[in-house]
């Protein structure tokens, strides 16, 4: 495949699928998938800041879990107008405000003394951050084709689970070795490291996105006119819905319960991973970061094979499901093995390698329903009922942890929810979402 050099307009016969793909990936991708990954941190540093926040600040573990969980309101709240207003102005200039006001929120989490601080400033920065997951993922449909989708929604979530491999040890890192540096306690420059790159981050993508193919200057014509017609191709079947055509179209409320079970698995590992490798180690906050990275390392290797996979066939619905199961081996065996560093850390190595990887794969689904504005709001519905999950699965450990001294009990029961899960995507889903949707030889 030949692209044309700088400067020269590519030849129409020198034009392919494969080669205008490539290059958008290459474009888009990184500063994206680096967004991403300061976007997760943002939601997991709570978790590694649990220890010295508790112990400094005197935090319950109800408190903790409440604090964690007052994220996800904020989020909920606020989603699906920000992602329509994403619709409305534009995603270069909505996903930079959204970088910028949530890294100052999230610097702004050194100030915290009470528990209603803590409450108050975890509401604040997922109202700031509400939209940007789904309106990223929503830009990828504007720019791929439903045929590569897989592969490059796995790309994006790699950047979650690079997020835990590199955040994880870093955080130890600055936990330990920053702790009283400048009269600020460890957790304190966490919710720094992690605040203040965001502004950075948010003036890049002004310069460097585009809000869609035509305004790209860096393709040519054929490219583009290749690429919208490909993308075009994929969404013959769907037309363009209004945010309440998405709601009644068949499924679409199946796959919104459907991620908030996984969900529920997902933040119960992004929050009490930490706790349960502390508790069965009793090692230090370094080697704990560096223990954790262990089951994100699985999602990452475990999703870019599954989104490989999952474009080959285009039968998305098994591959979720068949992830969920391997979810729920995890957290049974994690119950099982809570006291045992070693079982424990292979049965977080198989958890990670299911909810990891499901989340990117299940994003290939919506966009088999809708399409247009219905795209916008309906991924952010869809994300917002999910996200309840993280409501759900950080008070619920708490609770369980502080009423019997364990999060075995949790753990069962978020393993039996990802079987449900799996469940409704093998044996609930309509023909519109079995559908393959496999590209072109």
């Amino acid at each position: 495949m030949a692209i044309a050099v700088t400067g020269a307009p590519a030849r129409p016969e020198d034009v392919t699928e494969a080669g205008i793909v490539r290059k958008v990936a290459w474009r888009l991708m990184p500063l994206i998938m680096v967004c991403y990954l300061f976007a997760f941190f943002d939601r997991i540093n709570i978790s590694f800041a649990k220890f010295q926040l508790q112990s400094d600040l005197g935090f319950s573990n109800v408190a903790y879990g409440l604090g964690a969980s007052m994220f996800v309101v904020g989020y909920v709240i606020f989603e699906v107008p920000s992602n329509l207003f994403l619709y409305r102005v534009g995603a270069r200039r909505w996903i930079a405000r959204i970088m910028i006001s949530w890294g100052i929120a999230t610097a702004l989490m050194i100030f915290i003394r009470t528990e209603w601080h803590f409450y108050t400033l975890r509401f604040i920065i997922g109202a700031m951050e509400a939209g940007f997951a789904p309106g990223i993922l929503y830009y990828l449909t504007l720019w791929f084709p439903a045929s590569h989708r897989g592969r490059i929604t796995s790309f994006l979530f790699v950047a979650s689970a690079f997020s835990g491999i590199v955040g994880a040890p870093v955080a130890g890192l600055i936990l330990g070795g920053l702790n009283g540096v400048a009269g600020l306690a460890g957790w304190q420059w966490l919710f720094l490291a992690g605040g203040l790159p965001c502004l950075v981050l948010g003036a890049l993508v002004l310069m460097r996105l585009d809000d869609r193919i035509s305004d790209a200057r860096w393709l040519s014509e054929p490219e583009k006119d290749l690429l919208s017609a490909r993308i075009a191709h994929h969404n013959r079947e769907i037309g363009d819905h209004s945010l309440l055509g998405a709601l009644r179209q068949p499924g679409f409320l199946m796959i919104g319960l459907v991620y908030f079970l996984l969900q529920i698995g997902s933040y119960g590992l992004n929050f009490w991973g930490p706790d349960l490798i502390k508790t069965a180690s009793g090692s230090s906050a370094a080697y704990v970061g560096l223990l954790t990275a262990i089951p994100y390392i699985c999602g990452a290797i475990s999703m870019v094979v599954v989104g490989r996979l999952s474009d080959a066939s285009g039968e998305r619905p098994k591959f979720v499901a068949a992830l969920a199961i391997a979810a729920a081996i995890g957290f049974f065996s994690a119950g099982l093995f809570d006291r045992q560093i070693v079982p424990l850390m292979i049965a977080l190595a198989l958890l990670g390698s299911g909810i990891v990887a499901s989340i990117p794969t299940f994003w290939t689904l919506p966009a088999k329903l809708v399409t247009g504005v219905g795209a916008a709001g309906g991924i952010a519905l869809i994300n917002t009922l999910g996200q309840f999950g993280g409501i759900v699965s950080p008070v619920m450990v708490g609770w369980v942890k502080d009423l019997t001294g364990s999060t075995t009990p949790a753990l069962y029961v978020i393993g039996s929810l990802c079987l449900v899960a799996a469940a409704l995507l093998l044996f609930a889903m309509p023909a519109s979402l079995r559908r393959s949707d496999r590209g072109p030889e």
